[in-house]
């Protein structure tokens, strides 16, 4: 065996996109290469150009994902950066909204500091073992609730592979022009076309998927019947915050229906209390800016070894509570559906369904949180 490198990334160069398709157009020549790699990588610019010409027409396009780009995304809302984690190709480091300081509207900013005030104190006195560090984080990550997925607040590396980028660009070009001028839309129009404008020096106009239909997975064609098997289809609301998290399952896939009536998930710490109401008013008043605590009808599909690795994250003191709760309540769904007539899946998530993931066979905790077996699901906060 041998292997040799070919490329690699190289910090501070911005790779031409003529250099892309020129690479691009040696992969191709794998196919049907009669000699070495050697001979093909040295082969005369023309020839290549002509393949790769060829090979953009003929709409072949995988070869054009051997090069990829590290891009920096800086000031992207939230919104934004959901749509390219969905598409599968990738790979990325994002600034976490959970504990992070936003810089919203001012109403929005407003809002979201008289609401971390309010949730240090409920936290504070419902857990006074809590140190301040950790309660001033939890309620950061409550107050976010509030914030727009349109806030140009998120920070990201995206890698991505050349032909990927150009279809994605291709995707956002027929959003633009073919989906319906909701106030959603309107808003995630001027979006993708700022981020097409910004990457226009790498778009090449044949590389795109028209010959297979294809456009953004984020948002759902049609309604899915709930189904659980060795393959499983959930369909539950929840809000833009968790559905980012949920992203992070790379194997699982998500799409999303926005919803015709706008409801807001209300933090368990605060629901049933005085101050439910405040909170509903308040998050309401930003409704026409689409805030990360909006409920959205989601779907959610894949294997059912898949969905036990998600639960082997999610279900766990240090998750965020609504994606905990979330796959609680899906995993108790799937046991209900098969314990009758799939007496080997229900087996198999048994031992998953104990608790919070310290519980599960082999798991060792590495980082102990202080909720514990018992309370690391069922708790408020």
């Amino acid at each position: 065996m041998q292997i040799k490198v070919l490329a690699s990334t190289k910090v501070g160069y911005t790779m031409p996109k003529e250099e892309a398709i020129n690479f691009s157009g040696k992969s191709a020549g794998i196919c049907y290469m009669p000699d070495s790699m050697d001979t093909l990588f040295s082969e005369p610019i023309e020839k290549t150009e002509r393949r790769a010409k060829g090979t953009l027409a003929s709409g072949h396009h995988s070869v054009f994902g051997h090069v990829t780009y590290n891009l920096s995304l800086e000031g992207i809302p939230k919104i934004l950066a959901m749509i390219l984690n969905n598409e599968k190709m990738y790979n990325t480091s994002e600034k976490s909204a959970r504990y992070t300081k936003m810089e919203p509207s001012e109403k929005e900013e407003e809002l979201y500091e008289k609401w971390i005030k309010i949730y240090q104190n409920v936290i504070s006195e419902e857990f006074p073992e809590i140190d301040e560090k950790k309660v001033k984080k939890l309620a950061m990550e409550n107050a976010r609730y509030l914030i727009s997925v349109f806030t140009p607040a998120t920070i990201m590396e995206y890698t991505v592979n050349f032909g990927q980028l150009n279809y994605i660009v291709h995707w956002f070009e027929d959003f633009i022009e073919k989906a319906p001028d909701t106030d959603f839309n309107v808003k995630l129009k001027k979006v993708f076309k700022e981020f097409n404008e910004k990457i226009s020096d790498l778009i090449v106009p044949e590389l795109n998927s028209d010959v297979k239909g294809r456009t953004i997975s984020f948002f759902a064609k049609r309604r899915r019947e709930e189904e659980f098997g060795e393959n499983y289809c959930v369909n539950y609301k929840g809000t833009f915050a968790e559905l980012a998290q949920a992203q992070r399952h790379r194997t699982l896939y998500y799409e999303i229906f926005m919803p015709e009536k706008h409801e807001y998930f209300v933090p368990p710490i605060i629901k049933g209390t005085e101050l439910e109401n405040e909170w509903i008013k308040d998050i309401t008043s930003l409704d026409s800016e689409f805030p990360q605590g909006l409920l959205l009808d989601i779907n959610e599909r894949g294997t059912v070894e898949n969905f036990v690795m998600k639960c082997q994250e999610r279900l766990c003191g240090a998750a965020q509570l609504e994606i905990a709760l979330q796959t609680k309540e899906i995993l108790e769904k799937y046991m209900s559906n098969v314990k009758e007539n799939k007496k080997e899946i229900y087996e198999y998530l048994l031992p998953y369904s104990k608790g919070a993931r310290c519980t599960f066979p082999g798991f060792r905790c590495t980082m102990p949180c202080m909720w514990g077996a018992k309370k690391g699901i069922d708790r408020k906060i």
